[in-house]
């Protein structure tokens, strides 16, 4: 466990089997002879438990490799699987990357393409609503002497549709079927596009 340049390094000894750390230390130094001191310390501790040590697995850094064979030898050591795999997969990255590169240079204004569609699918500002004629200060008329049919009339109107205007389906957001609703339907299949591309392009 390495942390910034020119600080100690943690090393961390554990049992493989149970997952128990037997011990950790820092070192200054990767140096042979001070890796090797603690191979010699879990050594004793497996000594001190009555426990054969059957396999060592660590990263393949030259100090374990010589310290590990000088201290245990004849047990076999393998090759840390994180490290391995990461190593195995490292052509396949450098591919991956080198592939992406090319594309980024063919694939350029997706941000153009969905801007435009966004602006397109953005709805105009709806019209101020007239405020409604001001009564003069002096009519005193009762609220009470205005037809009874008013309400009635209008709330059959709003029902029939019958006096419908455009201003009107604007205001309360109804949808106009006919090519809105296929235009919203292509912004959506370019979007997902663009963003299924995007992916390709970002994600390793």
């Amino acid at each position: 466990m390495q942390p910034e340049k020119g600080h100690e390094t943690f090393y961390v000894v554990r049992e493989l089997m149970r997952k128990r750390v037997w011990f950790a230390e820092p070192l200054l130094s990767s140096a042979t002879q001070e890796v090797r001191r603690l191979i010699a310390l879990a050594r004793q501790w497996a000594e001190r438990l009555d426990k054969p040590v059957r396999v060592w697995m660590s990263e393949k850094q030259e100090a374990f490799v010589k310290a590990i064979a000088a201290e245990c030898e004849g047990i076999p050591h393998r090759y840390c699987q994180n490290h391995f795999l990461r190593d195995v997969a490292q052509p396949v990255l450098e591919m991956d990357r080198r592939a992406k590169v090319k594309m980024r240079r063919k694939v350029r204004g997706l941000r153009a393409i969905e801007r435009r569609v966004l602006e397109d699918r953005r709805p105009a500002a709806a019209p101020e609503p007239t405020p409604p004629a001001e009564r003069p200060k002096t009519d005193e008329t009762p609220q009470t002497d205005l037809p009874a049919v008013a309400t009635p009339e209008a709330g059959v109107g709003s029902d029939l549709g019958g006096d419908r205007t455009d201003s009107a389906l604007d205001a309360t957001g109804w949808a106009v079927p006919g090519e809105a609703g296929v235009a919203d339907e292509a912004g959506e299949v370019v979007l997902g596009y663009c963003a299924a591309v995007r992916g390709m392009l970002n994600d390793d």
